[in-house]
């Protein structure tokens, strides 16, 4: 075992004197998850649903000026969105409660423009009350979008009210609709305007401490969870959870954001030509979650309060299409290693291999008979960290072994995807590792080619 030097006795006994804030972490690899960022890494995919006075004039962005008479919906139903949610593999649903037109889906007792000033249910429906319930019944976690930029309200235009405002309406959606699985900020159209996030975020941690932060760039500081940067639905690059911007390293693992439908959030008339196709949505979930992102889909009701048949249909589709190509019984490395190596093709999240050597290792599976994959899927038990920094998928031909995909980072989970191959010897070779890598699941797969008989 290696001695601390001098130096970094002298900086532990500082930290130890002074806050601990103090002494911010110096290395990537130093840094940890909470342990409600790896509970909300493990949901890997959910939805976010937009709904509002857009829906009913065609539009994505709204001025504030639209009346409430306009938002008249005669079947609202959350629990046709949440089984439809369910059955695409999603684990949470988030509702969009106040978009930046400022309507508020929820009878907020701050302002009269929302659905209590709307002929839906005679302005006595709480859209945000029926989709949290709708969500819960079908297992499913519930968040809240609450837009910061307000274009309807007046206070906006003096900061201070403003922020009393808006946290007024956080504190309100905060404390009367359950456990929070997820808090989106988004900081569109925010230029120039100052908030007092520190505010909100005091509020929102008294009253919801495990909920996750979404922020985007712009709100970068403040969020649990940053943003891909796009939302074309795609992880670029090698993906590193934490992440230093100015100066601040923290534990903020990536969310991906994209549609269901091309460049579409909320419903329009032509939605049915819009409508991504099952193969373009595998091709996400693989280039999100698969590369240890988050998938959050959006989904949107149209102008009856439904989602629409073909929308039903597609996230059906996009379900069976998932388990079909990486559902368990396709795994073809369950239960083929022994020892310790064991419990990273037992099939169970809960357990890991924890490599020899800190800084080196491989993970080998050894079949009967030779099996053709074109997928592996590699998972990393990230409490103490990520520390993999670089690896390959190897196999044995006749006296050497040789990668058929390489990279560096695995963190929650990477699937790499290769020609063909056929091989009775398989191995993970981590070939460096910061600290000693665990792997909680190592699978194969085989998609693109029928297996040989």
């Amino acid at each position: 075992m290696s001695r601390p030097t001098p130096l970094r006795l002298a900086l532990s006994l500082l930290c130890a004197l002074v806050a601990p804030l103090a002494c911010a972490n110096d290395n990537f690899s130093d840094v940890k998850p909470a342990p409600q960022q790896l509970a909300w890494q493990d949901l890997e995919f959910g939805v976010i649903v937009h709904f509002g006075t857009n829906t009913f004039l065609d539009r994505e962005w709204g001025d504030g000026t639209a009346s409430p008479s306009v938002f008249k919906p005669d079947r609202v139903d959350p629990a046709q969105w949440a089984r439809a949610v369910k059955a695409a593999g999603a684990k949470y649903m988030i509702l969009v409660a106040k978009h930046h037109d400022g309507f508020a889906l929820w009878p907020t007792d701050q302002s009269d423009y929302s659905v209590k000033a709307s002929p839906w249910l005679d302005g006595k429906g709480d859209l945000v009350r029926m989709t949290s319930d709708a969500a819960r019944d079908a297992g499913l976690g519930f968040g809240v979008y609450l837009s910061p930029w307000d274009r309807h309200e007046p206070k906006y235009a003096d900061p201070k009210a403003y922020d009393k405002f808006y946290a007024a309406q956080l504190v309100d959606l905060s404390l009367h609709y359950g456990r929070l699985t997820e808090w989106w900020l988004d900081g569109a159209g925010s230029a120039g305007h100052v908030y007092d996030f520190d505010k909100y975020l005091e509020e929102l941690r008294t009253y919801q401490p495990n909920a996750m932060v979404f922020a985007d760039t712009a709100l970068f500081k403040y969020g649990d969870i940053r943003w891909v940067g796009n939302e074309a639905g795609a992880v670029q690059g090698e993906n590193w959870n934490v992440i230093d911007r100015h100066g601040d390293l923290r534990w903020r693992p990536v969310e991906v954001d994209t549609p269901l439908h091309e460049l579409q959030w909320f419903w329009h008339p032509n939605s049915d030509t819009t409508l991504k196709s099952v193969d373009k949505l595998v091709q996400i979930w693989e280039e999100s979650v698969g590369r240890g992102g988050q998938l959050v889909l959006g989904i949107a009701p149209d102008t009856h309060g439904l989602l629409p048949q073909a929308d039903v249909t597609r996230l059906k589709e996009l379900g069976e299409a998932l388990q079909a190509r990486y559902g368990a019984v396709h795994n073809l490395a369950l239960h083929q290693a022994g020892g310790e190596a064991f419990k990273a093709a037992d099939g169970d999240r809960s357990t890991f291999w924890s490599a020899p050597d800190p800084h080196h290792a491989t993970l080998e599976l050894n079949f009967k008979q030779p099996i053709t994959f074109d997928r592996s899927l590699t998972m990393e038990w990230l409490n103490a960290g990520q520390h993999v920094q670089q690896y390959a998928i190897e196999v044995w031909r006749k006296d050497h072994w040789e990668a058929v995909a390489q990279a560096q980072a695995i963190g929650h989970m990477k699937i790499d995807t290769f020609p063909a191959v056929t091989a009775s010897r398989v191995r993970l070779n981590i070939q460096s590792s910061v600290d000693t890598a665990r792997i909680r699941e190592f699978q194969l797969f085989n998609v693109d080619t029928p297996v040989a008989r």
